[in-house]
């Protein structure tokens, strides 16, 4: 498998889900917000084609091409039973990890990106700082629905380590890099999963 990414974007999620595994894959940088003539640009006509968004990640696996995050998490994990990304349990479990992958993907992440893009991604012309206050209002609201579906233990949901957790961990750092509050359980959360081996080595690998 080839990844392409770049840094701490979404991008770490497949790279954490990868060193999860035994699959052996390849990692390419990509840089964002640069001109369409540097080779590395996801601007570029070479990986326009195979990413017409321009951003990270895209999978590459033989004639295969994944470009949204989750569904390359789905599919890594599903390349990797073992690893039990995906966990064997019952309909019930889940249930509740479709629930949660929901919520963090059109909720919890959905103000983070909101003041990303209106704080650097956007052209000026199209950014709106006064936004922000929205964006903390609607991140609040959907911490506390969290803090409902979350019950406070090791992992997410069941009783092992899951997609759901590199999802959650990974939004959670985002809020507290783009200075959102963030309750101290779910600091608590996060800081125990950054410090899981195979995280520690896909930092390594962007660093």
């Amino acid at each position: 498998m080839k990844l392409y990414g770049m840094g701490q974007s979404r991008s770490l999620r497949a790279l954490w889900a990868l060193e999860e595994t035994s699959i052996p894959y390849e990692y390419q940088e990509v840089t964002l917000l640069t001109d369409s003539t540097f080779k590395g640009s996801a601007k570029h006509p070479s990986y326009l084609e195979i990413n017409s968004q321009g951003k990270v990640p895209t999978l590459i696996d033989g004639d295969l091409i994944i470009t949204e995050s989750l569904a390359i998490l789905n599919y890594i994990a599903r390349s990797a039973p073992e690893s039990g990304l995906l966990p064997n349990a019952s309909m019930a479990v889940y249930a509740k990890h479709d629930e949660l992958v929901s919520l963090i993907l059109l909720e919890l992440e959905q103000p983070l990106w909101t003041k990303g893009k209106h704080q650097f991604a956007l052209p000026e012309a199209h950014r709106l700082p006064a936004i922000f206050d929205t964006a903390t209002f609607e991140f609040a609201k959907a911490i506390t629905c969290l803090e409902h579906l979350y019950a406070g233990g090791e992992f997410a949901i069941g009783n092992q380590f899951s997609l759901v957790d590199i999802l959650l961990a990974q939004t959670l750092n985002w809020a507290v890099r783009f200075e959102f509050h963030v309750p101290e359980k779910l600091i608590a959360y996060k800081d125990h999963h950054y410090q899981r081996p195979a995280l520690q080595r896909a930092m390594a690998v962007i660093a």
